[in-house]
């Protein structure tokens, strides 16, 4: 396809961008304590820009140490000592062509109280002791959550004392006119570092919920001087850093706003909290008028996360809407993401006026070559990101651990340093299994030189991913299968397909090495009395559709993801579906988005849910739970039940061939039961080292 607007030249202020297109700022994880960039985060940002991309905003950069760190691994602005390490980075993306900008950040009331006033400490602390502290920072690190559950930490800076935010529940307290002065300069201070770095420009954070659209929000600004109230009031903490800016920078310095223009508050049933998008769009006419280069639109907040970070049930390019009303009012460049999953759609967009740049977030995670491959005509070759958001989940729970986020779909992220050997020589490498792990190993092993056997016995390829394809809204899990196919083919791996692998076929192959990838198998476990009954059934004979129901009362007995998506599978055959969990919350343990976004489409087709209920028995037309509390037993009428209380590995093959393969290895579900993530960095991994 010919990209007539995609890869031609735009312009944000003085500075030439070779493409439209644009990585925007996404924290993962890669930095350290004092703020500087690590190698690990240079690499990452430097293989975007190998990769093809115009321009490279950083994420979420730090202009204060006390209360306005928001990870303890984040870039940071705030002092002097910053900008050598910052312009290594910077260089290391020009010299291929890349601009970069450097976001300015405060997060207000969405920063973890265990955050205030400890990172200074931290900094000192790492000075003095090097990584023997950091390690057992990271070891304590998990009780700071218990410290914030009960309140013992300081209280987080927010416009006017409101609400906590969601997922970052920690006190806020009002700022003083004194803090709010001091934070302003300390936006300017961090612009003329960034300046001095060699940066081509800054971009202030004014989206997503954090301190500066705090305070354009009546929801979260409820201040009576003049920094609250009206909107010009409102917009003048934002407005005087953006004037600051360029009267210290010089007025050709580019500054981009990234700006949530909607809150979305009306979309989780609170119409008529924050401001929507008419006042968003008077924002952005305000922040052109005062002299900002482009606009970088944007919605929502923490406490809407699902309207700015997508789970995978979105439609691509569904709030574009947003950025072509703001563009509709406004003649500086309009910057976008758009839930953009294609070089086709980014490059409609641009033709049909929707916005100036594309920005490209999770979409560069998975695949750092986007651009460069869209541009040689090589797009089949592109992995695409498929709103799993692992990378978040995994990005916040690693912060506790010292770690970085994953990527269900490249298992590379945070490893772009190291290079494959081609040492593989045209060796023969058995791989049972066709499913995420499978197919990894075998793309790994295809780009080192050996020759990879795909055993699959099923007629198409994805394992375990051919369940989870099956509910409403997962369609893009069928991406996720196409783009490990050809990548495992178009590094030569061969794929046989039908073919059940057996000690015979898989020596007949004389194989250097066997790769067990064989996936797992749903429990039934024996224990439960009538679980044999013919009315019983596990998710995989629903999803799979082996079973099909239809108008019948299901309890489906476990809450996890699966049981949730095969409920509301259920749901759309006409089923009175009953989810009982034997914890006291429904799905334990889950990302909170996933849970946001299926739970209110379940309750809204009549299921139902019980908690902290046991099932101790079945029959022919109910069930008998037990409450985990006081041991009461209730029954429950029931035409059929659905189990959803995982899997095992299978392993037989493994057993039985394991004398006679010296390199035998077990990867993915075969080794243990995990996520898309788990199997692909699996699969990497033992590809990788294999000798």
């Amino acid at each position: 396809m010919s990209y007539q607007n995609l890869f031609t030249p735009g312009q944000i202020g003085n500075v030439t961008v070779k493409n439209r297109v644009v990585m925007p700022p996404m924290m993962l994880g890669f930095g350290q304590f004092d703020g500087t960039p690590t190698e690990k985060m240079m690499d990452y940002y430097e293989e975007r820009a190998i990769g093809g991309v115009g321009l490279i905003v950083t994420e979420i950069t730090r202009v204060n140490d006390f209360s306005g760190a928001s990870a303890f691994a984040q870039l940071a602005i705030s002092h002097d000592y910053h900008i050598a390490p910052l312009q290594k980075m910077i260089d290391r993306v020009h010299r291929h062509g890349t601009k970069m900008f450097i976001q300015l950040h405060h997060p207000g009331r969405q920063n973890l109280g265990l955050l205030m006033g400890t990172v200074p400490v931290s900094v000192a602390m790492h000075r003095l002791l090097g990584n023997t502290y950091d390690k057992l920072f990271y070891k304590v690190a998990p009780l700071g959550k218990k410290l914030m559950e009960k309140d013992f930490v300081l209280k987080t800076l927010s416009p006017s004392q409101c609400s906590r935010a969601y997922s970052a529940e920690s006190q806020n307290r009002e700022m003083t006119v004194q803090e709010i002065r001091k934070i302003i300069q300390q936006f300017i201070d961090g612009a003329v570092r960034a300046q001095k770095a060699g940066a081509d420009g800054v971009e202030l954070h004014a989206a997503h919920g954090y301190l500066i659209q705090q305070f354009l929000s009546p929801y979260t600004n409820q201040r009576t001087d003049c920094y609250g109230g009206s909107l010009e009031n409102r917009m003048r903490f934002l407005l005087e850093i953006l004037h600051g800016i360029k009267n210290t920078c010089g007025q050709d310095f580019p500054v981009i706003v990234r700006l949530s223009v909607d809150e979305c508050y009306k979309e989780i049933g609170r119409a008529g909290v924050g401001y929507t998008l008419t006042e968003g769009v008077e924002m952005a006419k305000a922040i052109e008028k005062a002299g900002a280069d482009a606009i970088d639109v944007s919605s929502a907040g923490y406490d809407t996360y699902n309207y700015w970070l997508e789970p995978t049930s979105f439609e691509p390019g569904w709030r574009k809407y947003m950025a072509a009303a703001v563009k509709k009012e406004v003649k500086i460049p309009v910057l976008a993401a758009n839930l953009i999953r294609s070089p086709a759609q980014a490059e409609k967009q641009l033709t049909e006026g929707i916005q100036d740049f594309v920005c490209l977030g999770r979409p560069l995670i998975a695949d750092p070559h986007w651009a460069e491959k869209a541009a040689s005509g090589r797009e089949q070759e592109i992995k695409r990101c498929i709103c799993c958001l692992t990378c978040m989940e995994t990005m916040q729970n690693n912060a506790y651990k010292g770690s970085h986020a994953n990527c269900s779909v490249n298992p590379r992220l945070g490893h772009e340093s190291e290079l494959l050997s081609r040492d593989g020589n045209g060796r023969t490498v058995v791989i049972v299994g066709a499913g995420p792990a499978g197919l990894t190993a075998a793309e790994t092993l295809g780009k080192r030189g050996f020759k990879p056997i795909v055993f699959e016995k099923e007629l198409q390829a994805g394992g375990q991913l051919q369940l989870a394809n099956k509910p409403p809204l997962k369609d893009k899990i069928n991406w996720c299968i196409a783009d490990l196919v050809h990548a495992a083919e178009n590094s030569g791996a061969e794929i046989r397909y039908g073919t059940e692998a057996t000690a015979e076929t898989i020596v007949a192959t004389a194989p250097y090495a066997v790769i067990i990838a064989t996936g797992a198998v749903s429990v039934k476990p024996r224990s439960i009395a009538g679980v044999t009954l013919p009315h019983v059934y596990t998710t995989t004979e629903i999803l799979n559709g082996t079973v099909k129901l239809k108008d019948k009362n299901v309890a489906v007995i476990g809450s996890g993801m699966t049981g949730l998506e095969t409920a509301e599978l259920l749901c759309t055959q006409n089923n009175r579906v009953t989810v009982v969990e034997m914890a006291d919350s429904i799905a334990p343990g889950t990302w909170m988005q996933h849970l946001d976004d299926c739970i209110p489409r379940l309750k809204a087709v009549g299921t139902k849910f019980l908690t902290g209920k046991k099932l101790c028995a079945i029959r022919e037309n109910e069930i008998e739970l037990e409450s985990v509390h006081n041991l009461h037993h209730t029954a429950l009428e029931a035409d059929c039940v659905v189990l959803s209380l995982g899997v095992r590995s299978e392993q037989a093959l493994y057993t039985k061939i394991k004398a006679q393969c010296p390199r035998l290895y077990r990867i993915g579900d075969a080794e243990k039961p995990g996520r898309i993530a788990d199997a692909t960095a699996a699969g990497y991994r033992v590809a990788k080292a294999l000798k």
